[in-house]
């Protein structure tokens, strides 16, 4: 196939023809980047609004990716049926309905009713995910796809910049500063028309993005998709059944090992984006919301950055090997903020963005290597694996009301464990690489 092929090179990024749909999957990776991490700050916000605890508004957490968990077989389906394409426009669209719901559950003054907008939203963005992430690994050879998948993905916290920076200047500042127990004081009428700013505030953004959404469907409808790489000629693996493709993927200890180390680092990496918010309100001296989402933005910040320098190593450095170090480094990070609670833990907390950059695509791309055209199916046991980001944060919050933010960092701590102990499994296996 290497008529497909940008130039001459066997190892080209993509096939000749489809730098224009890369470049727009590109987009949807930093649209559901922008909706994450718009709502991870959500937690600090909707605790104040409604004075909960840390436990309750993590269930923000819970809802949103507990959807990814549940829509990702689905997605998985419209895939095998209609291809690549649908499941990106169906995604698209659903995520967009999903948003515009903020504006009736802005009204309705009820934590329920964002939960609902949440989960419909991220339901389409899990259909998104499990969609774009394999359609961007076949437009390629697969010796390239998991160094494709991180250029792709390297989009994505161009979207989760966005996202917190939205929220620390145009969301965080405008919650009004009345305490729990102020609130707890007020006439009911009073506390309603403070609620009621603060979510408008918390909606409009989402409005936003559900415009930006369907933009950016309009732009992959209207696109020409060139021939993708044949997986099932490629690997002589004919499609026979959702039950056999199962069985063959549960019997695969690559895939099923990462499996666990996607859900073990998405737990991880919601749990420190979400978390280094309430870490600064509850342990930096002088430390509020609108300072915690700060440190995340810089988090962020470090974290596209070093995106883009592991894609470029890549081409010299074999992934595992990679995802190992930056593994090694965040554990060290985490427990440093673990012991060391207060400023310069806060800061610690920071460098893990940047030790995180690789994580997320280095493990899907490891994980689907050599699946031929169970990669579909594959890919959603991927994306279901984003339940970490519902589970682990819940733990967290747990831990952060009994034992406080320091000894709660122990759950990342252990979930980056987990990644070490694959990338150290991949290495230590037989599999052969090219960058």
């Amino acid at each position: 196939m290497s008529e497909h092929h940008s130039g001459t090179a066997g190892n080209a990024l993509w096939y000749r023809g489809a730098g224009l749909s890369f470049a727009l999957l590109a987009c949807c990776f930093a649209a559901w980047g922008l909706a994450q991490d718009l709502t991870t700050p959500l937690v600090a916000g909707f605790k104040g609004v409604f004075t909960m605890s840390t436990f309750a508004a993590s269930f923000v957490q819970f809802v949103f990716y507990g959807a990814y968990f549940l829509l990702a077989i689905p997605a998985a389906l419209i895939n095998q049926r209609w291809g690549y394409k649908a499941g990106v426009l169906t995604g698209i669209v659903l995520a967009a309905m999903g948003a515009f719901l903020f504006l009736p559950a802005a009204n309705s003054l009820t934590f329920s009713f964002f939960l609902l907008a949440l989960f419909v939203m991220a339901a389409g963005l899990s259909i998104l995910e499990t969609s774009a992430s394999p359609f961007v690994m076949a437009m390629g050879t697969e010796e390239t796809s998991t160094r494709r998948l991180n250029l792709a993905q390297s989009f994505n916290p161009i979207g989760t910049n966005l996202g917190v920076l939205i929220a620390a200047t145009l969301i965080l500042p405008k919650m009004n500063p009345a305490t729990a127990e102020q609130r707890q004081t007020m006439p009911i009428e009073a506390l309603h028309a403070i609620q009621k700013n603060e979510l408008l505030t918390i909606m409009g953004p989402y409005l936003a993005f559900a415009g930006l959404l369907l933009i950016i469907g309009l732009g992959v409808f209207f696109l020409r998709i060139p021939q993708l790489r044949e997986t099932s000629a490629e690997h002589g693996n004919k499609s026979d059944g959702t039950m056999a493709a199962l069985r063959r993927l549960l019997a695969n200890r690559h895939y099923c090992f990462g499996v666990g180390a996607q859900f073990a680092y998405v737990g991880a990496q919601v749990c420190t984006w979400t978390f280094i918010v309430i870490y600064v309100e509850n342990l930096v001296p002088g430390g509020d919301k609108v300072q915690g989402a700060w440190f995340l933005q810089l988090g962020l910040i470090g974290y596209s950055i070093m995106r883009f320098v592991m894609t470029w190593l890549m081409g010299y450095i074999r992934p595992a090997v990679l995802m190992a170090f930056m593994a090694v480094a965040a554990i060290g990070l985490s427990l440093y903020a673990l012991f060391s609670p207060g400023l310069a833990g806060a800061w610690a907390l920071v460098c893990v963005s940047s030790s995180m950059c690789l994580m997320f695509p280095t493990i899907y791309g490891i994980a689907l290597h050599g699946l031929g055209n169970d990669t579909k199916l594959g890919a959603s046991g991927l994306v279901m694996a984003i339940i970490g980001g519902a589970v682990f944060p819940a733990m967290q919050g747990f831990l952060t009301d009994f034992y406080g933010s320091a000894t709660a960092l122990i759950v990342p701590t252990i979930c980056f464990l987990a990644v070490l102990g694959y990338a150290i499994f991949d290495l230590r296996s037989d599999r052969t690489y090219s960058a």
